[in-house]
């Protein structure tokens, strides 16, 4: 099928921006820098034509097997990425941000990615609403996981007092802290709106706004990690190191959210 082809393509394309990235940064070539750029910009143009491709294929939002919400992920981290790189422009950004997109979807390449019919639960408009913000937030709390990892090893050397190559290519630390914090404010608004949106479908698919299924409960906690993260940030000033590390265990929520639920629980979500 056509959208398959557009797949290896985006396969290809993001697998030359996880290369070209890291030897930018390495030898702090622009010119590289630009070839990376441009790769992944092709690539999420293609990833773009085999989603609505697969869409059409299927006749659904693209987005309602493990296969698909997979590559709807990567779809959503190249999103933000483009977004946030045009306002930066941090090419290190793009050392630590691809590589994670390229291997969601080198998973992705690894499940079965026949088209099967919708179950009736998913059989509604709900569906792409509840997805869609849900993923644009992920895919803005794995920036700031990528935020707040480049915050402990920049931190991490200026403590040492030896600064090694890393130092001059990362950022300071008061940019990576303002990333990782615009990040997770751009994520926890979306998070909510998939909640909602999640608990009216919720109702007109199984007849209840919520009903403690595993991944809502894992839902709501990762929603009450971020909440505290801007709480206690707004109020206390939590930054830097400590904001780090909670940026990191509230993306540890979403993996286990997402991906972890499926291979250990039972439910309405499971895919």
């Amino acid at each position: 099928m056509e959208y398959t082809i557009f797949f290896t393509v985006t396969f290809l394309l993001y697998l030359a921006s996880t290369v070209l990235y890291p030897i930018a940064v390495i030898f702090k070539s622009e010119r590289i820098g630009g070839y990376a750029r441009l790769t992944t910009l092709f690539g999420f143009i293609s990833h773009t034509i085999a989603l609505i491709l697969r869409g059409l294929a299927s006749g659904h939002h693209p987005i309602a097997n493990l296969y698909e919400s997979m590559s709807f992920f990567a779809w959503t981290i190249i999103l933000i990425y483009l977004v946030l790189d045009h306002k930066y422009r941090l090419m290190v950004l793009g050392a630590f941000v691809i590589p994670l997109s390229f291997l969601v979807v080198a998973l992705t390449s690894l499940l079965p990615g026949k088209i099967k019919p919708l179950l009736p639960a998913l059989d509604s408009y709900w569906l792409g609403f509840h997805t869609t913000f849900s993923f644009l937030a992920y895919a803005a709390f794995a920036i700031a996981f990528v935020s707040g990892l480049m915050y402990l090893i920049q931190e991490r050397q200026l403590k040492s007092k030896r600064l090694g190559g890393f130092y001059s290519r990362l950022p300071s630390l008061e940019t990576i802290d303002s990333l990782g914090y615009k990040s997770i404010a751009l994520g926890f608004p979306l998070l909510t709106l998939g909640i909602l949106t999640g608990a009216i479908w919720a109702q007109s698919a199984w007849g209840r706004y919520w009903g403690w299924d595993p991944k809502e409960t894992w839902a709501l906690i990762t929603w009450l990690v971020y909440a505290a993260y801007l709480l206690i940030r707004r109020t206390a000033g939590w930054q830097g190191k400590k904001a780090a590390y909670l940026s990191i265990i509230g993306f540890l929520g979403v993996v286990f959210t997402y991906l972890g639920l499926n291979l250990l629980a039972k439910g309405l979500h499971v895919y």
